[in-house]
């Protein structure tokens, strides 16, 4: 199999006619790939002033934020910028009736005040390295796909280990190309990061459900952390003894402002992109999949959001969960209105017609990619019935009904009280775990909601899944409860222990597996479990036939166009991309300005919907045309769009200038580019960012947060 890597020695998309703007870039191939184009559009930084394993950069100043966001150094003392979606959950977690922060902000005015945040981590890329040769060279050609990938997975683990150097570094070995390629990241991680500051909603949510996704935009979306280390400058869990980071490198920030044409390059972490997928794979989300989110989450989240807007603290407790929910359902909805508009399907069709003519016209060629297709597309038929069981599971039954996603963490308590012997001290620590996790859990939980939840989802479940795809428990309804699911979810939330902390914490004190095994909630959330893990496992072994199906057409789209740069799907690691600030023409007789101003958000304002109400002091500054060194000629700049090649966990990404000064944070794609995962499209796919000089104008003006600005490089 070596000998198909010799096709690999670029990268970039393989697409006819692709443009400098497209592509996900990997760091120590700048040099070789791009720099030449990012030159031609006026970069003046250098792929070694970017990344160089050897001295502190570009790529040193970003970091992975949380689970599934960026953020950039912007202080050498660790501070942090992120969107504000992205500390979301963070400023959530904070927030109380007395103190709400989602409502009011936060500013810590001193190093003392900022808050910390249990469990959130940020992690610094150490460095990158093609580990392909040496996975690859192990693997003969005549391996078949389960001792391959086992073969593969030992390797990996091996690599991973090494490059740990004792587990001082976190390390992933991640697969490219389908496979076809392997790097190895090795990071370091802080686990000390403290909120800083954030706008209030109203700033930095601005817009909320109806304004997500779209432009022109008009959201403040940012919020501020601080990373912290042990006295000695080491990674370390929270202490109050612990000290701010002592930053290698952070961003200077530039007052320039923008315009059209301007380069701007964006490091962070891409989530997941799928541009090699076939027909046959974007005609199951067109149909499937993203039908199924939409159906599921938009009865939930009508639920919440009525829960959510009679109830204060309900307000508070769902916010973050809420968000988290709409987003993608959101996105789901306008990614298959752009697959039919682009009609991305037919546009795959016809790359695949091609690419079999090509198969067929060579016997060599046509015994290894002849019929790979053609299994593609029986595979993800025989996939259907598990794949669509199980996002019911996942989506309905425990991402939605909370007490049985909860109720879930005692699976491993019931098995130890049911083992022989003496097992006291591994009980009591799984106790003391379970302590905590009813903590956090109940914090931000509200039976009345989730018996609501439940109740709807147990119907919803009912009707778009077949008998033999039901969790045992559907049986106990039928027959006890004669098909009234509100009856048994009524019945469940009297008796069930996890329908109460008080109940929990009092069953901790004196845990028994006969309470566990008779409770009506426990019993619900295992048999769902059991039906989890059948379904995922037949989906599982599916999934891996896909994925080594698809390894093998994309090697023969590269062998068949050998002389085209190719770049791999996007799968959370750091990329580089780059293009200019761009308006763009969504439709006949329309066009959007490439930026957007203070002056949009006070015409936005609808003092009826909370989606669109601003803070008294914004709209005073905005009429005293108080926007102190922020502003230019007059106007205050809020949001920008580029033609910058992004995806999911880019939120938070530092866009840069032609000299690597920060001039904004990316945070969302345009409703045009939806289908942009899938398929680029370079006239009407846009990253759309924060102007960095309304983010300090917020800081500044509103909050006078001095502090903040005071430690800031800031470049008039």
């Amino acid at each position: 199999m070596r000998k198909y890597f010799i096709i690999l020695l670029v990268f970039i998309g393989w697409f006819p006619g692709i443009k400098a703007d497209e592509g996900m870039w990997l760091l120590p191939l700048l040099e070789q790939l791009n720099m030449a184009d990012m030159k031609g559009l006026g970069c003046e930084v250098s792929a070694k002033d970017i990344y160089n394993i050897n001295h502190t950069g570009i790529k040193d100043a970003v970091v992975i934020f949380g689970q599934g966001c960026t953020g950039e150094i912007v202080s050498a003392e660790g501070l942090i910028l992120t969107n504000h979606h992205c500390g979301y959950d963070q400023i959530q977690a904070q927030s109380s009736i007395e103190h709400d922060y989602l409502k009011a902000g936060f500013w810590a005015m001193s190093h003392d005040k900022e808050l910390p945040n249990p469990g959130l981590e940020v992690r610094f890329l150490i460095r990158i390295e093609d580990v392909t040769n040496r996975i690859m060279q192990d693997i003969p050609d005549s391996l078949t796909e389960n001792p391959r990938r086992s073969k593969i997975d030992e390797l990996i683990a091996h690599i991973e280990h090494e490059a740990s150097d004792s587990n001082i570094y976190e390390t992933s070995v991640k697969p490219y190309f389908a496979g076809n390629k392997y790097y190895l990241c090795v990071y370091q991680v802080f686990k000390d990061v403290r909120l800083v500051g954030t706008p209030p909603s109203s700033i930095g949510k601005f817009g909320y459900d109806s304004d997500n996704w779209e432009w022109p935009r008009h959201t403040g979306d940012f919020s501020i952390f601080r990373i912290y280390t042990s006295p000695d400058g080491k990674p370390a869990e929270y202490a109050p003894e612990n000290v701010p980071l002592k930053s290698g490198y952070f961003f200077p920030i530039s007052l320039q402002g923008i315009n059209k044409g301007d380069f701007t390059m964006i490091l962070g972490y891409p989530g997941a992109t799928d541009r090699f997928l076939t027909s046959y794979g974007t005609r199951e989300i067109l149909e499937e999949t993203n039908p199924n989110r939409i159906k599921i989450r938009s009865v939930r989240q009508e639920i919440l959001k009525t829960d959510m807007q009679t109830n204060p603290v309900t307000g508070i407790q769902y916010a973050s969960k809420y968000s988290n929910s709409s987003n993608f359902w959101k996105y789901s909805i306008g990614q298959n209105l752009d697959i039919k508009k682009f009609h991305v399907i037919e546009k795959k069709q016809k790359e695949e017609i091609e690419f079999q003519n090509w198969a067929n016209t060579d016997t060599d060629r046509k015994s290894k990619y002849g019929d790979v297709l053609s299994k593609i597309q029986e595979t993800i038929n025989e996939q259907k019935p598990a794949g669509h069981n199980l996002q019911y599971i996942q989506e309905a039954l425990f991402q939605a009904c909370e007490v049985f996603n909860f109720a879930n963490n005692f699976n491993y308590l019931n098995i130890l009280l049911q083992k022989q012997g003496n097992y006291q001290r591994e009980i009591n620590d799984e106790i003391a775990s379970l302590k905590e996790q009813t903590d956090l859990f109940y914090k931000d939980y509200n039976p009345l909601t989730d018996i609501r939840v439940v109740k709807a989802m147990l119907k919803l479940y009912e009707e778009n899944t077949s008998d033999e795809q039901h969790p045992e428990f559907y049986q106990l309804i039928e027959k006890k409860y004669h098909n009234n699911t509100d009856e048994f979810a009524d019945k469940l939330f009297r008796k069930s222990i996890f329908s109460e902390k008080e109940k929990v914490l009092a069953f901790l004190k004196k845990p028994s597996s006969e309470v566990l095994s008779d409770d009506l909630g426990f019993q619900v959330a295992k048999s769902t479990l059991v039906k989890l893990y059948n379904e995922y496992y037949k989906n599982e072994r599916l999934s891996e036939k896909l994925e080594d199906l698809q390894r093998i057409y994309l090697r023969g789209i590269m062998e068949m166009e050998p002389d085209k740069k190719y770049y791999p799907d996007a799968n959370f690691t750091m990329r580089l991309t780059y293009g200019t600030v761009k308006d763009y023409s969504p439709r006949d007789a329309v066009q959007y300005s490439y930026y957007t101003t203070l002056k949009g958000v006070m015409e936005k304002e609808d003092t009826s919907n909370f989606e669109f109400r601003l803070p008294a002091k914004l709209k005073n500054l905005y009429n005293n045309n108080d926007f102190g060194q922020y502003g230019e000629n007059g106007v205050m700049p809020v949001c920008f769009t580029t033609n910058n090649d992004i995806s999911a966990g880019n939120s938070g990404s530092p866009v840069l200038n032609f000299k690597g000064e920060l001039i904004g944070l990316a945070f969302d794609s345009n409703w045009e580019g939806m289908s942009g995962d899938i398929d680029y499209e370079p006239e009407l796919q846009r990253c759309i960012c924060v102007d960095i000089r309304y983010v300090l104008f917020v800081i500044d003006k509103f909050a006078d947060a001095k502090n903040i600005i005071n430690e800031l490089k800031i470049i008039p």
